[in-house]
């Protein structure tokens, strides 16, 4: 060992090459343990050997292969629609058909993979109404999507027991009973807030709040969500807001002034994302509460308040009245303006009450 010692302090330049080598093992030694040991890099490579279908490398660097769709190109100086407004004062959409493209909506809300809540209240009389309307959502609602049915009744053994599509599931909710249906349809407001923050939240991506006295008469998709939407009322949409059924009187929370307002919607089906359905409720709910407590009901009940919030918290997008018809009310539309029912293309809720009149909505 002495003499290995002199012999590199003689001759420094023969221990050059020698520790050029250790040093180049340690190194070595040093980038194995890290790459192969490290269990951070241990997770990325099992992701890695997973998604290996769906990957290619270019010039060394991995990309996501997406599907490739074939349609016409935009054209932006041709509107899709020229007969309504497909597009309100602050930005959001009206859906009308002929303004979307389905397979576009459908292939970016797969790669969301989303799943859409549907909720219903039946009780009381409007059993009748909920086979014909979970039997034609499952022919029309968000084909090709993954589907929760919030069933909300007091009766839970009088549910339909259907075969549904797979990625699709019937969800009872037990709730009390009332007897006024006004009473049920602003409790809502509660229990949809409720159920909001402490499960949805959990289970869904978005929410379509829909009423059960209706069957589905065409297709209903992902063309719809949004992070808030409301309907627009087919008996009212091409009226003056002077005409609106809003709430008038001061003392009410749901109050409108004559001056203001932009479109009624109807109560019976509006929605979007879990987090905004929670906020629009809450906020429907408490007004309802602070109504009672100065004894007090809007004309409309909890659509009055829906009115209200829209008015105040625009919705990202608005449905036409393709989305929501029924016969009755088209009538009357066309004897005040009988150019107006041409603009429906496609009729896609109906509703199924037969003794349905203009100021029941």
């Amino acid at each position: 060992m002495a003499r290995l010692v002199r012999t590199v302090a003689e001759n420094p330049k023969c221990y050059l090459p020698h520790r050029v080598i250790v040093l180049l093992l340690i190194a070595l030694a040093l980038a194995f343990c890290y790459c192969y040991l490290n269990p951070r890099n241990q997770i990325l490579g099992s992701i890695s050997a997973r998604t290996n279908k769906v990957i290619s490398k270019i010039y060394g660097l991995e990309s996501i292969k997406l599907s490739k769709m074939v349609y016409p190109q935009p054209d932006v100086l041709t509107p899709s629609r020229k007969d309504v407004l497909v597009m309100t004062p602050w930005l959001a959409p009206i859906i009308w058909e002929g303004t979307f493209n389905m397979d576009i909506l459908n292939e970016q809300f797969r790669l969301q993979n989303a799943t859409i809540g549907l909720i219903v209240f039946p009780t009381e009389k409007y059993f009748l109404y909920l086979r014909a309307f979970l039997e034609t959502a499952e022919m029309y609602f968000m084909v090709g999507h993954r589907v929760n049915y919030y069933v909300f009744t007091d009766k839970p053994e009088y549910v339909p027991h259907l075969n549904v599509r797979n990625g699709r599931q019937i969800i009872i909710l037990k709730i009390q009973s009332y007897a006024r249906w006004q009473d049920i349809s602003m409790h809502r407001m509660e229990m949809l807030s409720t159920f909001s923050r402490q499960r949805f939240q959990r289970e869904v991506d978005y929410l379509v709040c829909a009423d059960v006295d209706m069957r589905l008469s065409d297709h209903v998709g992902v063309e719809v969500l949004s992070s808030l939407f409301g309907t627009l009322h087919v008996g009212y949409y091409g009226l003056n807001r002077a005409d609106f059924p809003y709430e008038r009187r001061p003392q009410s929370q749901a109050h409108i002034p004559e001056d203001e307002g932009d479109f009624y919607y109807i109560g019976a089906l509006f929605g979007g994302s879990v987090s905004e359905v929670a906020r629009l409720t809450e906020a429907c709910h408490r007004a309802i509460m602070v109504d009672q407590a100065n004894h007090i009901e809007a004309i409309w009940h909890d659509e009055s308040h829906l009115n209200k919030y829209f008015l105040y918290h625009k919705p990202s997008k608005v449905l036409s009245p393709e989305y929501l018809w029924y016969q009755q009310q088209m009538n009357y539309v066309k004897d005040q303006n009988s150019t107006s029912p041409k603009v429906i293309k496609r009729k896609r809720f109906k509703v199924l009450r037969k003794n349905y009149r203009l100021r029941d909505w």
